[in-house]
Formats: C-alpha cells, structure tokens, sequence
C-alpha cells in the first residue's frame, strides 16, 4: 500500500468545491475508486459529478490525516517521525 493525495471538485449541497483527500490505495487506480466511494457516502454525489484534477503518491509522514498516520504508524516511526509543514512567516 501507498500513500496518494486526490484532489479534485465536488458537489457539496447547492455548490462546487474543491477538496483534498489522502488515504491509503494499492495505485492510482484504486485511489480513484476509494475517492468516488467516499464522496459518493459521505455527500451523496455521483461518480460522474465528481471531477478528480490529480492523483499523486505522497510520502506518508507528511500528511496528517488519520487514515493515512494510523495505516503507515511503524513506517513514520522507523523514518524518525512526521515531517511539519513549512510554518508561515510572520
């Protein structure tokens, strides 16, 4: 399994938003269907209002969605732990 970050448009209730979703898939191809199940679940929208922009494999330790720490918990572990996000500027 690998880590993969799908991004694309949904409809959310009257409107189109973007969204972002990491989570655990054997390919891109699998990603895909996981994102379509989800979103179709969780916001009842169909395959094909759902417009996936891009499916990119990720390094686990950067994401902090907990699907994706609680499935790769040894891997970041044995990599020394999660990577922070770059902090702003003040």
């Amino acid at each position: 399994m690998k880590a993969y970050r799908v991004t694309g448009v949904a409809p959310f209730g009257s409107m189109r938003q973007e969204f972002s979703l990491d989570l655990p898939a054997s390919d891109a191809g699998d990603a895909e269907h996981r994102t379509y199940s989800i979103m179709g679940s969780r916001h009842k929208a169909n395959r094909r209002a759902i417009v996936l922009t891009s499916v990119e494999e990720i390094d686990p330790r950067i994401s902090t969605e907990p699907r994706i720490t609680d499935h790769f918990r040894e891997e970041i572990a044995a990599a020394g732990g999660p990577i922070s996000p770059s902090q702003e500027e003040e």
